[in-house]
């Protein structure tokens, strides 16, 4: 059996904590941001938990 191989795009988007939890960037973030709010930006620009089944699939991506 070969081994698994780690799904490298996701490896470049997901960061994992201390507590093995699985963080992201959140999207509308990276152009077009004259026209969204200062609130929304700073809103945007913090990372954030997957959802329980984005999460599942993205352990498996990772290897974890």
């Amino acid at each position: 059996m070969p081994k698994m191989k780690t799904d490298r795009g996701a490896a470049k988007r997901v960061k994992i904590t201390g507590t093995r939890r699985l963080r992201r960037r959140k999207q509308n973030r990276s152009h077009l941001l004259e026209k969204k709010s200062s609130v929304r930006t700073r809103r945007l620009a913090r990372e954030t938990d997957f959802a329980s089944g984005d999460e599942r699939r993205v352990k498996r991506m990772l290897g974890i």
